[in-house]
């Protein structure tokens, strides 16, 4: 499997949208404090991350 510049995005947009789950997930059902508010905000962060990844495919 040949592994060019728009896979390795591909790859790094899916991985980033699976820790933002997981992050805003810990932010919901594990941290009832102001924490949970801080893992949510770093997942969007993520979201938004990948969403730049994903805008990149092609372009690079």
């Amino acid at each position: 499997m040949a592994m060019n510049k728009n896979t390795v995005l591909a790859w790094a947009t899916t991985i980033m949208v699976i820790v933002g789950l997981g992050l805003i997930a810990l932010g919901l059902f594990r941290y009832n404090e102001v924490a949970g508010w801080g893992f949510a905000s770093v997942g969007i962060g993520f979201f938004a991350i990948a969403w730049v990844f994903n805008a990149l495919k092609g372009r690079v």
